[in-house]
């Protein structure tokens, strides 16, 4: 079986990136591996062993574009309304809290918050398949 180990996505700015992650998620640096062009860093933290990695190409000074085809990041925590205060009071200005329903049962909240590179996250409070 094959086991999902990491997502990367292409940051411009890697302080900046990381302060960002550690700040809203408590993602903290696992690896980082420097090379001549560009530099690989790992992000974690004890609820699981997925990884974020960040590309930081060096000498980039333009911004990505991110296209039409990236979706999102998901996270899940205990308590989402705890989790969008305490995002709005770092001041990183998380959208709105959604519940969505279907068929007349909750199927999930969450809101979404943009990293400094424009990616998405969601984040869903835990529940049913979002665990």
């Amino acid at each position: 079986m094959a086991k999902m180990i990491h997502s990367m996505i292409r940051v411009l700015e890697e302080e900046r990136s990381l302060a960002f992650y550690t700040k809203a998620f408590g993602l903290e640096i696992a690896e980082r591996l420097d090379f001549e062009t560009f530099t690989l860093i790992y992000l974690s933290n004890s609820e699981s062993e997925f990884e974020l990695e960040l590309t930081v190409n060096k000498g980039r000074e333009e911004a990505y574009d991110l296209g039409n085809g990236y979706g999102h990041l998901a996270l899940s925590v205990s308590d989402l309304d705890a989790e969008h205060k305490r995002l709005t009071d770092l001041g990183l200005n998380p959208n709105k809290i959604v519940e969505f329903n279907r068929d007349g049962a909750l199927l999930a909240r969450f809101f979404f918050i943009t990293d400094p590179d424009g990616y998405k996250i969601e984040v869903l409070q835990r529940h049913g398949r979002y665990k």
